[in-house]
């Protein structure tokens, strides 16, 4: 009965790695290089005020400084957003989970250095094979990589800055992880708003040319991947282990890579192939390193009274927001892209 028990709790964690996963191949069906602002602020508009329904009562006690710290780390946000929408237009679904899969190494990496102290070698032999396999997927030294594997590169370390942001902004220490989240993403969907008419089609232009198809997956992105990951993030840092979600949550790249070749079509040459493997096993192997406490992760602040979130109130405030990457849950909220 208590493994039944732990299955059902697993069940939900689970699935949010998958709708992560196949983010990315939702992404490139919804969004185009011209629409990629007002696709933005299209799924912002939604997301923002669903959360608003749970956070409004915790936002309500937040003071001053964690206003302002919170919009600090949506600045930060928003770039991730930008970043790995534009990637996902400009390269395969396939490669975009997998490179943005290396936030998980390179976070350690970070903290390694912030804090100047050595990682244990089996870690560093972890991000050693997961950078090879990078180096493979995207070419293997043998051709240019194209402008969507170097745009989600660079998510993979912007999001490694929101997670050191998140664990040392002093001001949020301890602040409710789901009022935390809706300040990011209203400061990053206001970003969005402002900027849109500087850059491609207008908002309302993009609602227009959107069919069936196109208002389908941005509720997919919005609810699904946004709201409900969050959610059950929370929940689930309740339920079970944070070791647990991590290890469940971590399997996104693998869903990424399903997604991306059986749904999409995606074909990688044998080079690549092998690299997409090395990338999965590095970040699998410092993922793992991480959690069996081969090294500290990204230190977080005391765990918020609500539950946590890629999507949840009750996960740590110093978690990081992802829209999606995913960093181990114990280093921060987590919202996929």
């Amino acid at each position: 009965m208590r493994a039944t028990s732990q299955t059902v709790r697993d069940l939900p964690v689970l699935a949010v790695a998958v709708v992560w996963g196949s983010s990315f191949l939702v992404l490139k069906q919804v969004a185009g290089q011209d629409t990629v602002l007002g696709t933005l602020v299209l799924r912002f508009g939604l997301v923002v005020p669903l959360l608003a329904v749970f956070a409004w009562r915790s936002l309500r006690r937040l003071t001053r400084r964690e206003w302002l710290g919170g919009a600090s780390l949506g600045v930060i946000l928003g770039a991730i957003f930008l970043l790995e929408t534009y990637g996902a237009v400009h390269t395969s679904a396939t490669n975009a989970g997998l490179i943005v899969s290396l936030t998980m190494v390179f976070t350690p990496l970070a903290e390694s250095a912030v804090r100047r102290t050595a990682l244990p070698r089996v870690f560093l032999g972890a991000a050693g094979l997961s950078v090879l396999g990078v180096a493979l997927l995207t070419g293997g030294g043998f051709r240019t990589p194209n402008v969507g594997d170097l745009l989600m590169l660079g998510s993979a370390l912007i999001r490694t800055v929101h997670v050191l942001a998140m664990s040392r902004t002093k001001s949020i220490k301890g602040t409710d992880a789901l009022a935390l989240t809706w300040i990011q993403l209203s400061t990053a969907g206001l970003i969005f708003l402002l900027v849109s008419p500087l850059a491609g089609a207008s908002p309302l232009a993009v609602a227009e040319s959107f069919g069936p198809r196109q208002w389908a997956g941005l509720l997919y992105l919005s609810v699904l991947c946004t709201v409900f990951a969050f959610l059950v993030q929370m929940w689930a840092v309740r339920a079970t282990s944070p070791s647990r979600v991590s290890l469940l949550l971590g399997t996104e790249p693998l869903w990424a890579a399903l997604f991306g070749t059986v749904v999409g079509g995606d074909r990688l040459s044998a080079l690549a192939l092998s690299g997409g493997v090395l990338v999965l096993v590095g970040t699998e192997w410092g993922r793992r390193a991480v959690n069996s406490g081969a090294l500290e992760p990204a230190s977080a602040p005391e765990p918020a009274s609500a539950p946590g979130s890629a999507a949840e109130p009750a996960a740590p405030a110093g978690q990081s927001v992802r829209e999606p990457v995913r960093e181990p849950v114990e280093a921060g909220v987590d919202v996929p892209a």
